[in-house]
């Protein structure tokens, strides 16, 4: 081998290859033109070639595109020896460079064709373009299963809220009920027996006016029996057809004058306001109950608004009480209906006002509810059958 080697780089006597071409100089300038561009070339691409597969190295069969690298270089550097024996008869180092480019070509062949089945199955553009559509429409898929999951959830965990606030409500308007209507019967004796003691002292001043002081707070209790009984839905009611509308402007003439300059009063009746049927004195309270805790919650000023409406799909009648006051968290929120809960200051309310609304909207077939924004204000809408929805559910 090193003989054969010796010999192939030891060679001399022999004539450059322009002595072939006569010395035309056409034809070894196309030749040198011609030979140096493709070198030039050959050189290019497997540089290119480098810095792609050194930049990613996720490039499947990188062993066969290394060894067209080399390829291209080795045949590259054939071009240029062509170009250097056209002066120089070294043609031991150009059957060298031939030998090492064929050498490698074999073994890139030889590469080259096992891997063919597995090129041909890799994926084409218009393939991995599906496969993306589909998983792009697989994840909105997901994405609205899981939405409607959340929203499944959300209702789910609101009706078991509701659930368990109506369950209290109506466990605490039983427990309600059943004191009221004790101390009810109790109060009734008492009254009876005041009037008693009034047939038998009636000319004794003082005792008069101790019987008079007696009846007052008898009368005051009843009042508060009332409240009670109304929100354990055992208050008698005396329904009848009324209009909602002429119930509120009758209830804002006697108390819209004592509002403060400071409140600004918006009143917005639907002209075409559907009757209910209702008793009208429990319709009065509950109504100047709303006005009130209105009022309340806007110490510095602001504005009330008093809003009727149809509510076609439910044919019902809606009265909303808005202020833009104080607001409530939450927590008071889920409380505001229970008797005796109230965040007033001591002496300054009752905590039945709310509870007396929930009463009487229960009892009357309607609802209650309370929308409320910490520092935005409060929205209270009372909804009531219409006249013809209460006839049918009696």
């Amino acid at each position: 081998m090193i003989e054969y080697l010796q010999k192939l780089l030891g060679q001399s006597g022999l004539a450059p290859h322009g002595v072939c071409l006569l010395w035309d100089p056409a034809l070894i300038w196309t030749h040198v033109v011609a030979d140096a561009a493709t070198g030039l070339a050959y050189f290019s691409i497997p540089f290119a070639m480098a810095v792609f597969l050194t930049r990613r190295p996720d490039i499947r069969f990188r062993a066969v595109a290394w060894l067209f690298v080399a390829f291209i270089i080795a045949c590259g550097a054939t071009h240029f020896l062509s170009i250097w024996t056209l002066w120089n008869p070294d043609y031991g180092p150009e059957a060298l460079v031939k030998l090492v480019t064929a050498v490698i070509s074999v073994a890139t062949a030889v590469m080259l064709w096992p891997l063919l089945p597995r090129a041909l199955a890799l994926p084409s553009p218009q393939m991995l373009q599906q496969a993306n559509d589909d998983l792009m429409l697989r994840i909105a898929e997901r994405d609205a299963a899981l939405d409607a999951l959340h929203t499944a959830n959300a209702t789910r965990e609101r009706a078991e809220a509701m659930l368990a606030q109506a369950q209290k409500m109506e466990s605490l308007g039983q427990l309600t009920g059943g004191i009221a209507h004790d101390f009810n019967n109790l109060l009734t004796i008492v009254v009876a027996n005041v009037d008693r003691a009034r047939r038998f002292g009636s000319d004794n001043p003082r005792i008069v006016g101790a019987l008079d002081a007696a009846q007052n707070g008898a009368d005051r209790a009843a009042r508060l029996t009332d409240q009670l009984l109304s929100f354990a839905r055992r208050q008698p009611l005396q329904p009848e057809r009324h209009d909602l509308n002429a119930i509120v402007e009758d209830s804002m003439a006697l108390f819209g004058r004592t509002l403060d300059p400071s409140i600004r009063l918006q009143i917005e009746l639907a002209p075409d306001l559907w009757p209910v049927c209702i008793d009208q004195g429990q319709c009065e309270n509950a109504v100047l109950n709303l006005i009130v805790n209105a009022r309340d919650a806007m110490p510095d000023g602001g504005t009330l608004t008093i809003r009727t409406a149809n509510i076609d799909g439910e044919a019902a009648v809606e009265l909303q009480v808005i202020d833009t006051g104080t607001g409530m968290l939450p927590d008071v929120v889920a409380r505001a209906f229970e008797p005796f809960f109230t965040t007033k200051a001591i002496g300054r309310g009752s905590g039945l006002g709310l509870s007396q609304v929930y009463g009487f909207a229960s009892q009357s077939g309607g609802e209650v509810d309370i929308i409320s924004t910490p520092e935005a204000g409060t929205t209270v809408s009372l909804r009531l059958p219409g006249a013809e929805q209460s006839l049918e559910r009696t």
